[in-house]
């Protein structure tokens, strides 16, 4: 059986889809009739207090999101295998978001906004895309994905992750003693890490500082479409105010949804969208999460699942 334990998404949606994919295997939502001792599956996105109870014979937690660092603090999690979900939809949705925002910020959207706003005629010509260097902090899936579609654009891409990664046509650094250098060579600053104890708080003052200054009019920017963990938003505020920083785009809060007391609201080169670079559609998880399902109940072993130690 397949329990359905999703907050603030349609989950009649994913019950429906997820009943007619599985076909005669039990699905189940909150408040039908059914044993826990028969659910052997719980798909779950923000998963109340109460999610886990008496449900005892799980063979599998399935992960709406591919972040799982809510999940990771659920104060009754079972101990059984947790499955994150990873899917070439949510991966080309998020690399549409970090390409479009890092190809604002090299063509210095911030510097022509205001121009247009001033009603001034000003020809500043923006270094090529080979001048300019984005840093990718993170490379999982999303992370790779993201260096696929921004190499063929001409960026020098560099990345930075918890141990070494070599991927063609990228610079590679790892772990904390490369991290500065990883950023001095940095323009576009791209957060798609996940967040850990080791990476709560990353996009802060200090980080801010080390990042390349003589490439972009006005500083480098930040892009983080990850955790609102990641950012200590009092540092970007400051550092957007002083030159610090030339510009942030942030997807991801603190406090979500972003309080309207914010300052980062009325910031004119912070740009603000609502945790929506990436979404879980409805017809790619069934798909993928059906046949995980299928798969295991054959005897197959589950794929993409957490590592507990790591956080991911």
């Amino acid at each position: 059986m397949l329990l359905l334990h999703l907050s603030d998404v349609d989950e009649a949606g994913w019950a429906k889809a997820f009943a007619e994919a599985l076909g005669p295997y039990p699905v189940v939502r909150r408040g039908d009739a059914f044993d826990p001792a028969d659910v052997r599956y719980i798909f779950v996105w923000k998963p109340k207090a109460d999610a886990f109870d008496g449900l005892n014979n799980l063979a599998a937690v399935l992960s709406l999101g591919a972040g799982v660092d809510a999940l990771m603090k659920h104060p009754n999690l079972p101990d059984a295998p947790i499955v994150r979900f990873v899917d070439a939809d949510l991966s080309q949705r998020m690399s549409d978001y970090v390409v479009a925002h890092v190809t604002m910020h090299h063509r210095q959207f911030s510097r022509f906004q205001a121009d247009q706003k001033a009603r001034r005629w000003s020809q500043f010509y923006p270094p090529a895309a080979s001048e300019t260097t984005v840093g990718i902090m993170g490379m999982g899936v999303l992370g790779q994905d993201a260096v696929k579609r921004l190499l063929p654009l001409g960026f020098t891409v560099r990345s930075w992750s918890r141990t070494p990664k070599a991927i063609e046509g990228v610079e590679g650094f790892a772990g904390s003693e490369q991290f500065d250098t990883f950023l001095q060579g940095t323009d576009i600053l791209v957060n798609l890490l996940p967040l850990t104890p080791e990476t709560t708080g990353i996009l802060n003052r200090d980080t801010f500082s080390k990042l390349r200054r003589d490439r972009l009019e006005g500083g480098p920017a930040i892009i983080n479409a990850a955790r609102g963990g990641h950012q200590r938003e009092a540092d970007i505020v400051a550092a957007l105010a002083d030159g610090t920083l030339g510009a942030a785009s942030l997807d991801v809060f603190e406090v979500e949804p972003l309080p309207q007391s914010s300052p980062l609201w009325e910031i004119p080169n912070c740009y603000i969208t609502p945790h929506t670079a990436a979404i879980s559609s409805i017809p790619s998880g069934v798909k993928y999460f059906t046949r995980m399902i299928q798969d295991h109940e054959a005897g197959q072993p589950l794929i993409n699942v957490v590592d507990r130690k790591l956080g991911y």
